[in-house]
């Protein structure tokens, strides 16, 4: 194991932030990995699995068990991990900007296409490393102003050649998901079965520019202009990512995330990154994949306590019982129905809603949704 430390930009006089990185197994040899946990940085599961994974893929990489590459990030955002306010952990948003730590990454489709667009052949592992070797380059003549863009810079440095991309997030309480692009899904598959995933959602383009969409949307970004200008040359997708949601924010538990850890490894086993006497079998899927975009995101329409009627991974039906909002006050209770059938697989932590608030979320299998499909 290799360890690398990135300094960030410093935002004042005598500080500075680090982003650290570990390296496993032979840059060039075989498929690359990039792992990264809590880019929203009060979401800790994924801190706590990357300590479970890097004591696996310290084994293998001393037995010589390494037949790609694999980079892990075990603490993907120190701006946010440092940023508090009122005893609160504040790591979603940066506090000197107000914007998302994971959203308002560049655009690399569009970076890289004047260096790309005249270069592409016949080869499409040529055209890869084409595009990749335009990434590079466009990444190291980028000149962040910002602790915030030398963060983005950063990350994207370590994963713009990686082939798959996993970015280790949670929800506040939820069931294990995983959202990816539609062009990703059949490559992780089973590293979505591996992890026990109850809601998996799927978009082509969930929009506001992600972590993991710049990585694997630039790919089929490329190759839909290249189809527009006729263009023959084949361009495979490079880079499939995808976001991990590990459960809840407190499911933060040695056991849930050592088995976490064991259902990546074994993913990577079954891609043959990490090599093993007999490849582990995908696990039968405990859902289907459905739209991102038939997802329903259950809101109150009045202010008042919360009490949940619908547990998270509970299947339901359009026109159940989600949850009772209730005023004290007038003494009046709201009562919250699903509008679409499907897992309830997330919902808020807090009990008590302003009026318009999110309550949680239900992965319904029919799309009707258009425009930007994230949250912020």
């Amino acid at each position: 194991m290799q360890r690398l430390d990135h300094p960030l930009l410093s935002p004042s006089l005598g500080s500075q932030k680090t982003l650290t990185s570990l390296h496993f197994g032979k840059p060039g040899n075989g498929l690359k990995v990039y792992i990264q946990a809590s880019l929203h940085a009060e979401e800790l599961p994924g801190m706590l699995v990357a300590h479970h994974l890097r004591a696996l893929l310290e084994a293998a990489d001393a037995a010589g068990h390494m037949l790609g590459e694999v980079v892990l990030v075990p603490v993907a955002n120190p701006i946010g991990l440092a940023q508090r306010l009122d005893h609160k952990a504040m790591g979603r948003f940066e506090l000197a900007s107000a914007e998302n730590f994971n959203r308002h990454y560049p655009d690399l489709a569009t970076a890289v296409w004047p260096a790309v667009q005249h270069t592409l052949g016949a080869n499409p592992q040529t055209n890869v490393s084409t595009v990749r070797r335009a990434m590079a380059t466009y990444l190291q003549a980028w000149v962040p102003d910002t602790e915030l863009q030398s963060l983005r810079r950063a990350l994207l440095l370590l994963a713009h050649d990686a082939d798959v991309v996993l970015d280790l997030h949670c929800d506040c309480e939820s069931v294990m998901h995983f959202y990816t692009e539609e062009a990703c899904w059949p490559q992780l598959e089973p590293m979505a079965h591996f992890l026990q995933s109850q809601a998996i959602l799927l978009a082509k383009n969930s929009g506001s520019g992600p972590f993991d969409e710049c990585l694997s949307g630039a790919w089929w970004r490329l190759a839909d202009r290249l189809a527009a200008e006729s263009n023959p040359a084949p361009l495979p997708q490079g880079c499939c990512s995808s976001t991990v949601e590990l459960r809840g924010e407190t499911d933060v538990d040695h056991c849930l995330a050592s088995a976490d850890a064991q259902a990546i490894y074994a993913g990577l086993q079954h891609a043959r990154v990490v090599t093993c006497t007999q490849a582990p079998q995908v696990p039968p899927p405990l859902c289907r994949a459905t739209p991102l975009a038939g997802s329903e995101t259950v809101r109150s329409p009045v202010p008042g306590v919360v009490v949940f009627a619908a547990q998270v991974g509970q299947s339901l039906q359009a026109g159940d019982l989600v949850a009772e909002v209730i005023d004290p006050i007038a003494n009046q209770t709201q009562r919250i129905l699903a509008g679409v059938s499907g897992i309830f697989y997330a919902r808020i932590r807090e009990r008590y809603a302003m009026a318009g608030a999110e309550l949680g979320k239900i992965a319904g299998s029919t799309a009707f949704k258009t425009g930007e499909l994230l949250g912020a």
